[in-house]
């Protein structure tokens, strides 16, 4: 994409350097646009997220082939620190608050690290203002709030970090329909009063379609299709493996012997 804020240019991720889980990768995410990446468990999807944001040295993996820009500059295998002083924070599938503390104290550590001791003054009530129910909570320790809760606290704390571009790890994930429901709204709010772009990982096509403006869809490491929100929406493939409108009975592409492959492959 031509001024891509994120480009991804055919990465390939290998782990204990045998393990190929991520080949010919290629993405682009525009400012103020959300990106989704959609596939089943095991796809890639992870992966992809810890090498835009850094993380896969954790996992004893390295990006081996292909680059990654941000802004213009190239930021593969670069450290998760340096990555996020950048303006790229990731909001992970897992781990996502601090139990001990409370709410407002959560929103205080990423500003503690990231910025300076005169911070934006306001920035907390900004948040706030977008998530009213933390507003609610603020003194309520972390390990004692709802699942969604703990995922509004842990877009809300990687916000106060003032991204340029969020990533959003499986923000469904065990959470009942209506909560995505509001979730999803929060992000475009994000997206509509922040100027943040965002590129997500969901499992639910269904919820990141309604919200995204453009999506990939992966399998088996590789980015297998691609298109707007509406493209994707009417997509024989996506309908029947991806939003279970085949028969009324959501399926697995892997329960069938022929899948349809009218799809352009890359790398």
């Amino acid at each position: 994409m031509r001024d891509a804020l994120l480009q991804v240019e055919k990465i390939e991720v290998v782990y204990k350097r045998v393990i190929t889980a991520v080949q010919g990768v290629t993405l682009s995410v525009g400012p103020k646009q959300i990106v989704a990446i959609l596939g089943t468990n095991g796809a890639g999807k992870t992966t992809t997220l810890r090498a835009i944001s850094g993380f896969l040295g954790l996992d004893d993996a390295r990006i081996t082939e292909g680059a990654i820009s941000f802004e213009g500059r190239r930021i593969e295998n670069e450290p998760p620190h340096s990555i996020a002083a950048r303006g790229i924070v990731l909001v992970p599938e897992r781990e996502k608050v601090f139990p001990n503390l409370t709410v407002a104290e959560n929103l205080t550590v990423p500003v503690s690290r990231l910025l300076s001791a005169a911070g934006p003054k306001g920035q907390d009530e900004q948040i706030y203002d977008l998530f009213p129910r933390l507003a609610e909570l603020r003194q309520r320790i972390g390990g004692l709030l709802s699942g969604g809760e703990r995922q509004m606290l842990a877009i809300a704390s990687a916000l106060m970090c003032r991204p340029s571009l969020l990533l959003v790890d499986e923000l469904s994930l065990g959470l009942a329909p209506v909560v995505v429901q509001d979730l999803t709204q929060r992000l475009l709010a994000v997206r509509d009063e922040l100027g943040i772009a965002i590129l997500l990982v969901e499992q639910s096509a269904a919820a990141a379609l309604t919200i995204a403006d453009h999506a990939y869809v992966m399998e088996n490491g590789r980015i297998v299709l691609d298109g707007d929100r509406e493209r994707l929406k009417t997509h024989q493939d996506v309908q029947e493996f991806y939003l279970g409108q085949a028969g009324g009975e959501r399926r697995s592409y892997r329960m069938v012997k022929q899948y349809r492959r009218s799809r352009r492959w890359y790398g």
